[in-house]
Formats: structure tokens, C-alpha cells, sequence
């Protein structure tokens, strides 16, 4: 038998630990603030069950996908669809496969998100494997066909307060079109997230391009054009209910061209005779362009910089993107920024959130940033540092420059809806840890801390993103 124990994560040491375990109460069951994430808009369209247990747990999970293919797993054997359509294997084989291989995620962040979730869902307390599978299966399996088990009531079982989507800026929004008609946009949001047409290292960037005109109806082959293509189609975006862009560059490079030279960069791309320098300045000037639409629509800018995205060629090829083959790197963010916050960054409705994948940054330049610039805020650990001891780590480093005040609280960024619950979980119980430490230090009072702690576990996220 599992046993989620009431005190994990927290401090093992006094009197650490109890005023973690007298702070946790406090923000437990405060409503979710979920401003940034990679959740199906059409589960919240359609409100529909969802198909099977491997549908919910691995298939999207690429946390979970890549530490079974680092062990030899085969992705069609995990069920993974591929792009030539060929057979992989059924629901039940595959998840008969990732039980057996459960003990592999030991120490790793997935199997706090799945133990919780399967408690937490389904009030499943087996340990996941070999022997369990097929019962945890039709346990899960049955619910799913219950009310209780579909998306909105999930939302509402988890306190889920806001929820936002992330669309590329050439979706048609049509799960967003259904979800204005039957009310449930501003529960649920998208998020204009614009790299299919601000940046060319897309094969496809050309015709990106032009169907952007297209669906606009501005020139784009000009650069005020294409910039009024953005203006028109931001203000299409907050229609549902968008209160951000998102912008995954592979560093947080921007630039800030002159007028000639932003003309002849677009007329390079536009021909598809841009090289990779091309490329690279292109995706900078757009970062400073899309700060100062910011500037002018209140829109909040997030900016995932420092991924190597796509390592694996056969994978890419076999299957698509967001399967587990990417890998973080290093990213410079004072250079990198200098010219977007040279140019904005003193701009009062400037908001820009900065989330980190190059841990080394965070005491050396992003907490000393945020604790400068009135535009900057350090995003929540990400990705690979979504974790306890990530949490940890980011806590360490960046409060003491930054403050508290300069976070953006916590979102959850993921693809799992039933990992939301158990993320905010682990954010909430480290962020109590933490305050424990620093109360059993005299550092800072247990009423601050109980003020610190409701502030990170809900309305920082709320302040950062201008949730009213």
C-alpha cells in the first residue's frame, strides 16, 4: 500500500517543521491559479470522458515518456501515436508496460504526480506495477465513466479559480469559439503564443507568413504590416479571454533594429534566402516588438528561453514535438535582454516573465534583474525544476535579491490534467518548508510568513497575470 504521508516534503528538522506543518493548512485549499499550460482546450469544450487510463497518464506525459524511452522502452509500445499512421500498441498493453517499469520514476517528481493523482482521482492507494496494473486500470477505467471524472468536474474538484490554454497565433481558436457560446470562457483562457510566424527556423515559416496576412488581412510583406498583423490578432486572442503571449525562444536574445534593417531582415525571410544569423535576429527583434505591443495592450509577455528543442531526429521525424527529446542550455539574459529592456523596460504596463531552464542565472542575474527592472518578474521552476528540490533550489537563490513580491507565484505548466492538483500541491508544501526554515531562523516572523505563503500559493499568480 501507497501512503501519501500528511508531512512529505516538508522540513525533517524543528522547528522547521512545525511551522511548515501549522502554514500548510492555511493554503491547501485555496482556489488554483493556472495562468500558463499546455492543457486540450477541446476537454474543456467538449467536456467529454476521457477515452482510457493510458490516455490520461502517459501518452501526454512527457516527463513520463522520455525517463521509459531512457530505459530502452520503445515509444510504439507505449502507445504513442505516429505520424504515418501505423498501429502502436492498445491502452491497456501499454499501460501494462508503464506499471512494470513504475519503479524506474523513484525519486523523480512524476511519481509524486502520479501517486497523487491516483489517490487524489480515484482513491487508489496501491503502489503502481506489474502485479497492480490491470486492477489499477479498470478502477480508472470505471470512474471515467462517471460525472464526477469529466474535465469541468475536475476543475471544479481541484478549485481550479482560472485556467489558460496556449495556442499558436495561427490556430482558429474553434474549441475557444465553443467555449465563448457556452459561457466558460474566463474560467478558461487562451494564450497567444505567436513562434509560428516570429520565428524562421520553422520550415513552414514562409506560408506561415502569408496565411498570417491572410487570416489578418494585413500586408505582411511590409514590417508595419506585419506588426499590425500581431496588433490585430492579439485583440482576436483576448476575445477569449487572453490576458498573455508566451514566447519559447531558444535564448532570450532581442534586439532593436532600425527601420531599414527591420525591412530587409523580413524581405530575407519572406524570400526564404534568410540563414541561421538571420533567423536568430529575426526571433530578437520580434521579442522587443511583441514587448512593445505589450506596452500598448497591457498583454502580460512570458518568454521559456533556454530549451534545445527536438534532439532527436528519429523521434521528430517518427512522431512530432513535446515528447520528451528536449534538453536545457545555457542563456545569458542581461546581454540577451539588454535591448528589449533598453527600450521598454521602464514602461510602466510593461510586464515580462521570465521562466528559467539555466539554474546558474538565478542568484547571478534574473533575481538581481527582477530586483531592479519594474517591468521583469522571475517566473515559477520550470520544466525540469518543476520539483521538489528544483523548487528548493529556486527559493534559495532568487529571494534574497528578488523578494518575494517579485515572483510570479506558481502555474503549473503542463499537459496532464490530473498532475495540476498535485504540482500546486508540491509548490504549496516546499513554499511552507521554506518559510518554516526562515522562521526557525528568526529571519522573518510567522505572521509574515503566513501573508508570504498565501501571497505565492494563489494571488502572486493573479497579480503577475492581472487576473481580476
Amino acid at each position: 500500500m501507497t501512503h501519501l504521508h500528511p508531512d512529505r516534503l516538508f522540513p525533517a528538522s524543528e522547528p522547521a517543521k512545525s511551522v511548515a506543518s501549522e502554514l500548510y493548512p492555511e493554503v491547501r485549499d485555496l482556489p488554483l491559479i493556472c495562468p500558463h499550460g499546455h492543457t486540450d482546450p477541446s476537454w474543456f469544450a467538449d467536456n467529454q470522458r476521457f477515452t482510457n487510463p493510458a490516455a490520461l497518464f502517459l501518452t501526454p506525459d512527457h516527463y513520463v515518456l522520455r525517463m521509459l524511452r531512457s530505459r530502452g522502452l520503445g515509444y510504439d509500445d507505449l502507445g504513442v501515436p505516429r505520424k504515418d499512421g501505423k498501429p502502436v500498441a492498445e491502452a491497456r498493453a501499454a499501460w501494462r508496460l508503464f506499471a512494470a517499469n513504475y519503479h524506474l520514476f523513484a525519486g523523480t517528481p512524476s511519481k509524486t504526480w502520479v501517486d497523487h493523482s491516483l489517490d487524489w482521482a480515484f482513491g487508489i492507494k496501491d503502489e503502481l506495477s506489474a502485479e497492480t496494473a490491470d486492477a489499477i486500470y479498470d478502477t480508472i477505467d470505471a470512474a471515467l465513466a462517471t460525472p464526477g471524472l469529466l474535465p469541468h468536474a475536475l476543475l471544479d474538484r481541484a478549485r481550479v479559480e482560472v485556467i489558460a490554454t496556449t495556442e499558436f497565433a495561427l490556430d482558429p481558436l474553434v474549441h475557444h469559439q465553443k467555449m465563448e457560446a457556452n459561457g466558460t470562457i474566463g474560467r478558461v483562457r487562451t494564450t497567444y503564443r505567436p513562434d509560428d510566424v516570429t520565428d524562421p527556423g520553422r520550415l513552414a515559416i514562409v506560408e506561415n507568413l502569408e496565411k498570417f496576412g491572410e487570416i489578418t488581412g494585413e500586408n505582411i510583406s511590409t514590417w508595419s504590416g506585419l506588426i499590425n498583423a500581431h496588433r490585430n490578432r492579439r485583440e482576436y486572442f483576448r476575445r477569449f479571454g487572453a490576458v498573455a503571449t508566451d514566447h519559447g525562444v531558444p535564448n532570450a536574445n532581442t534586439a532593436d533594429l532600425a527601420a531599414p534593417e527591420r525591412q530587409s531582415l523580413l524581405d530575407r525571410v519572406l524570400s526564404g534566402k534568410h540563414d541561421a544569423a538571420d533567423a536568430e535576429l529575426f526571433r530578437a527583434q520580434m521579442m522587443t516588438e511583441m514587448a512593445l505591443l505589450s506596452v500598448e495592450d497591457g498583454m502580460v509577455m512570458q518568454m521559456h528561453a533556454g530549451s534545445r528543442r527536438n534532439t532527436d531526429p528519429l523521434l521528430m521525424a517518427e512522431r512530432g514535438t513535446d515528447l520528451g527529446a528536449d534538453i536545457p542550455g545555457t542563456t545569458d539574459y542581461v546581454n540577451g535582454l539588454r535591448a528589449l529592456l533598453g527600450r521598454a523596460g521602464n514602461e510602466p504596463n510593461l510586464r515580462l516573465i521570465m521562466f528559467v531552464l539555466d539554474e546558474t542565472t538565478y542568484a547571478r542575474e534574473l533575481a538581481p534583474m527582477a530586483g531592479y527592472w519594474p517591468s521583469l518578474m522571475v517566473g515559477p521552476p520550470w520544466w525540469f525544476h518543476d520539483s521538489p528540490q528544483g523548487i528548493r533550489r529556486y527559493l534559495d537563490q532568487v529571494v534574497e535579491s528578488a523578494g518575494f513580491y517579485n515572483l510570479a507565484g506558481f502555474n503549473d505548466d503542463t499537459r496532464a490534467l490530473l498532475s495540476i492538483p498535485a504540482r500546486h500541491d508540491v509548490w504549496r508544501r516546499e513554499v511552507c518548508g521554506f518559510l518554516g526554515r526562515w522562521v526557525g531562523e528568526n529571519r522573518i516572523t510567522k505572521s509574515t510568513a503566513r501573508d508570504v505563503a498565501k501571497h505565492l500559493s494563489y494571488q502572486a499568480a493573479k497579480d503577475a497575470y492581472k487576473i481580476k
